[in-house]
């Protein structure tokens, strides 16, 4: 799968890498995120969902998850 954060809709909540700390880390102080290990990630069950949790918690839908 591809995570996607599109970074001229995030707003810096950082309620991704709060809500999944096992796929998110902070970017910066302003609370702007990264995936962990780059947007290409393995398309296991576990890891979908967190990255579709992340997604539903982002305020802005910043964040999209494209399955292969």
């Amino acid at each position: 799968m591809k995570v996607l954060i599109d970074h001229g809709r995030c707003q810096g909540h950082g309620r991704c890498w709060s809500t999944e700390k096992a796929l998110f880390e902070p970017m910066d102080d302003e609370g702007h995120s990264a995936v962990i290990g780059g947007e290409d990630q393995p398309d296991d069950p576990d890891l979908v969902a967190q990255a579709m949790r992340a997604a539903e918690a982002c305020p802005e839908r910043a964040i999209t998850v494209v399955r292969h």
